[in-house]
């Protein structure tokens, strides 16, 4: 009799101790992951600028579901080593997405907002918008486009 209330105490317990299996979260960031800087322009005016990085230069932008954070580096060492880096939280809601610098080496950008049309087709994503700060006089528009990184 003893045994008839062991057996399924026992399997209660094994039941109990099963790992729960992730499934993919519905409301996950196409975004998340690692992109790499392909090519990106700057347009003042009626000027346009090629910004893409030069060779030995390399730019990677990190997102998880609401946050970002970039950083640019040379990957050739030279006596002074190229860094700039930045983190913040983002918005996407369709095509609109909105970035707010929370940090930055280059301390005067902190705690603005960036507003871009982002667009994402399979590993490519491309965002274009202004980038405006009056107390620098910078107001340009931006065109990135980013690769997805694979993951190892």
């Amino acid at each position: 009799m003893r045994y008839l209330l062991i057996l399924p105490t026992a399997m209660l317990v094994l039941a109990s101790c099963q790992q729960k299996v992730q499934t993919a979260d519905s409301t996950a960031s196409p975004l998340n992951g690692s992109w790499k800087l392909l090519n990106s322009k700057s347009i003042i005016k009626k000027d346009t600028t090629d910004t893409s990085p030069k060779k030995g230069i390399e730019t990677i932008k990190l997102y998880n579901d609401d946050h970002f954070s970039f950083f640019t580096h040379n990957t050739v060492k030279i006596d002074t080593p190229q860094f700039v880096a930045g983190a913040g939280t983002y918005t996407l809601s369709g095509g609109t997405y909105t970035e707010h610098l929370q940090y930055c080496n280059a301390r005067e950008w902190e705690n603005h907002d960036f507003n871009f049309t982002l667009t994402v087709k399979n590993d490519t994503m491309q965002q274009r918008g202004v980038e405006k700060i009056d107390s620098l006089h910078i107001d340009h528009i931006i065109i990135e486009t980013y690769v997805k990184m694979k993951s190892k």
